[in-house]
């Protein structure tokens, strides 16, 4: 469980300044699938972390290892708002101050404008009928419907050139665009609301080494600018190292490790953790080379 903090409250003492709420407050969370090929299965148990905002926390596990679920869950995507979404079957959640456990209706909505998600192989879930632009704008109508189209056009135009693609990219479809271009327009649409967090689950698997880079050079580079909480879900520590410098491992559905990416690698004691280590010494000693 988290620890809770205790203060003395002097009389006369200045007042100390306002400490803004943490935008993820994970509190020994449990998920689990009601049914399908998850029966019975607990897909994350009793995790606890904390995401301050403007803070990134990189995710690291291997497959299978819950962090999709956690991602899913912190996006607000659980059973009580998604089908076939974890349960929620312990502990709490807290995402910019919304209790996701006890959602409702209105609750949903919002978190949806604050929460900018990003799912695994997200340029397949792009619409296939709408240009880019017109994917990249959904979210912006489904805030405000009678917003202006000239207005929505330059909002649109600036997400695009933030994931460095060219104006030239927004009339054409999803299918005349490469993999990893079709994963920066779902990254854009993702921050088109300028939300107050971002989650990425693994939203460069299977794009090649070098684009993949690149993308994350252009997220990590959004990030700084707009200052915004994300929660980033990966399969490779090489990665971890271009978007946070705070890690959280995961393995079969335990926190095994979290800290300063080096502190959890050099103190690490799971053996996961000394697995991802000794990948970490290779992985610089292959970029020395």
């Amino acid at each position: 469980m988290l620890e809770e903090s205790t203060a003395t409250i002097v009389e006369g003492a200045p007042r100390a300044e306002a400490v803004e709420s943490p935008a993820v407050i994970a509190d020994d969370l449990s998920l689990r699938y009601p049914g399908g090929i998850h029966r019975g299965v607990e897909a994350v148990a009793g995790v606890s972390l904390q995401i301050a905002p403007g803070e990134t926390l990189a995710m690291i596990g291997e497959s299978g290892s819950g962090k999709s679920s956690l991602a899913r869950a912190i996006a607000g995507l659980t059973s009580r708002t998604i089908e076939r979404g974890p349960v929620i079957a312990g502990g709490s959640l807290e995402v910019l101050g919304i209790d996701v456990r006890r959602l409702r209706r209105k609750d949903d909505a919002e978190l949806a404008l604050r929460v900018g998600y990003v799912p695994q192989d997200a340029g397949a879930v792009l619409d296939p009928h709408l240009t880019v632009g017109e994917n990249v704008s959904l979210p912006l109508f489904e805030r405000d419907d009678d917003l202006d189209r000239k207005v929505a056009g330059g909002i649109v135009a600036e997400a695009i050139d933030a994931m460095h693609l060219t104006l030239a990219t927004i009339p054409r479809y999803p299918h005349e665009l490469s993999r990893g271009q079709r994963q920066r327009v779902a990254i854009a649409r993702a921050l088109v609301l300028h939300p107050e967090l971002l989650v990425a689950d693994d939203a460069t698997a299977g794009v090649d080494a070098t684009v993949r880079a690149t993308i994350l050079g252009h997220l990590a580079e959004v990030q700084r600018h707009r200052g915004f909480a994300a929660f980033v879900v990966s399969s490779e520590i090489g990665e971890v190292r271009r978007l946070s410098t705070r890690l959280a491992v995961l393995h079969r559905g335990e926190l095994v490790g979290m800290g300063p990416i080096d502190t959890v690698l050099e103190q690490g004691t799971h053996p996961y953790v000394r697995r991802l280590a000794e990948l970490s010494r290779e992985h610089g000693r292959g970029a020395q080379a």
